[in-house]
């Protein structure tokens, strides 16, 4: 498997060579139908699996945990399992054509799909249903979006800022997480209104623990 930064640089060599015009280098791609995308794919969908893998892994333990901790030993079976993607690429069929679909910041929505929306640090999250909106092409967004970047949330908040932001959840309190204050993130629950036709909410969920690398 190949770098990002090695695949970014070749894409930008291609781009030279085809005499691509961009706006900017940054935003050269490979194109479909050549082995350089095929490699790429490969890559992308091995990368995908090997994350899905990882969750996999997390959530049976956290279980084994639950069972040996809360559960008197005793397994159990989980009323849901959800599992979804965040931040990545598939290929789906859209409007009746066959499409590359890239979820930035969002995550699949179909009539069949559940997902997690997590709010910021002091927030709740939700269990979502989606409710397949093509016009969206089934999806939504994956949490509550920041309202100001990292830097300036620095800068404009503290430590105790985030103290008081954080009451009642055990999470870092730091300098060093400063970025991720709640207040530098929209209202979750105006995010979830705006997003009522895409996804319904299937559990709301009191946030009482954070974790951050």
């Amino acid at each position: 498997m190949r770098c990002g930064a090695c695949l970014a640089e070749e894409a930008k060599e291609l781009a030279k060579l085809a005499h691509t015009h961009l706006p900017d280098r940054d935003l050269a791609y490979f194109v479909a139908g050549t082995p350089e995308f095929a490699a790429y794919w490969r890559d992308l969908q091995w990368a995908q699996n090997y994350a899905r893998y990882n969750r996999d892994i997390m959530m049976a333990r956290f279980k084994r945990i639950v069972e040996k901790h809360l559960a008197g030993g005793k397994s159990f079976k989980p009323l849901l399992s959800v599992n979804c993607h965040h931040n990545y690429a598939e290929k789906e069929v859209h409007f009746s054509e066959e499409v590359y679909v890239t979820r930035k910041g969002a995550v699949r929505a179909r009539t069949d799909d559940y997902g997690i929306i997590p709010g910021s640090m002091g927030a709740k999250s939700f269990i979502v249903k989606g409710k397949g909106n093509h016009d969206s092409y089934c999806s939504c967004a994956h949490g509550a979006g920041r309202l100001m970047s990292r830097s300036k949330a620095k800068k404009q908040f503290t430590v105790d800022d985030l103290v008081e932001q954080t009451k009642g959840v055990e999470c870092r309190k730091d300098k060093d997480v400063i970025d991720e204050i709640p207040g530098a993130y929209k209202p979750i629950d105006q995010v979830m209104a705006n997003q009522s036709d895409l996804v319904e909410v299937v559990a709301t969920l009191k946030q009482v623990v954070c974790v951050k690398g």
